[in-house]
């Protein structure tokens, strides 16, 4: 089978929902903290 031709790129997305920047506001901040209660093994990209 051939690969699909569009592909997600993560570093576009890190720039919206890495941790890095996730820390930056205080709503991210939130996000983190919720996934970290419902014991998430990935908080983020």
């Amino acid at each position: 089978m051939t690969k699909r031709t569009l592909g997600g790129t993560n570093k576009k997305a890190t720039g919206v929902s890495g941790f890095r920047s996730r820390m930056k506001s205080k709503e991210g901040r939130k996000v983190i903290n919720n996934r970290r209660r419902k014991k998430r093994k990935n908080l983020s990209i």
